[in-house]
């Protein structure tokens, strides 16, 4: 084999094997079997919360009624965005955190997106100001009492399926240790 066969068929592998394929006893090529989806690509269905001082609740998201939030809500818990966040507002009836400022005041203006889920026990939501066109990007609430009142004026993006004991027993200044989503 002269030198420039040689660089040929040395180049020729090269570029079949950056495509992604791989060559056959008959001298075909074959693509190569894609990797398997990774954890991060698979759909979202519920996120658990661990809290600082210890205990964790869990609920399931609802991206067939609110993509949008689900998917801002997802993307900031698997970066960490969450993580040493405090629950800034906590009444007989609900507890909000998720503020990157820790007072109710941060946090990026998004469009609304509301649906008909209702605000039963449990029920999780994502915080407004007065515009009702406008959602916070970053705040999220859970009712602890059926709260129906919020129907169609706040979104709904989930429901808490295990730790109601643990979301009834959060106080102000709580800290979120991480939320994993699964």
């Amino acid at each position: 084999m002269n030198r420039r066969t040689l660089l040929r068929t040395a180049a020729a592998t090269l570029v079949v094997t950056a495509c992604g394929t791989t060559a056959t006893p008959g001298g075909t090529a074959t693509k190569s079997p894609s990797p398997s989806p990774t954890p991060s690509s698979a759909p979202a269905t519920k996120a658990t919360v661990e809290l600082a001082k210890g205990g964790t609740f869990t609920f399931t998201l609802r991206p067939d009624k609110a993509p949008q939030t689900v998917a801002r809500f997802v993307e900031k818990s698997r970066s960490g965005f969450y993580n040493d966040k405090i629950f800034h507002r906590v009444e007989d009836w609900v507890v909000q955190g998720g503020d990157p400022l820790g007072t109710g005041t941060g946090g990026e203006k998004v469009p609304s997106e509301y649906n008909d889920l209702s605000f039963k026990l449990g029920s999780v939501g994502i915080a407004r100001g007065p515009d009702p066109a406008i959602n916070n990007g970053s705040q999220w609430f859970v009712v602890k009492k059926d709260s129906t009142f919020l129907d169609k004026q706040y979104t709904n993006f989930g429901i808490v399926t295990s730790g109601m004991d643990v979301v009834n027993a959060v106080k102000i200044g709580d800290k979120i240790k991480t939320i994993t989503i699964e």
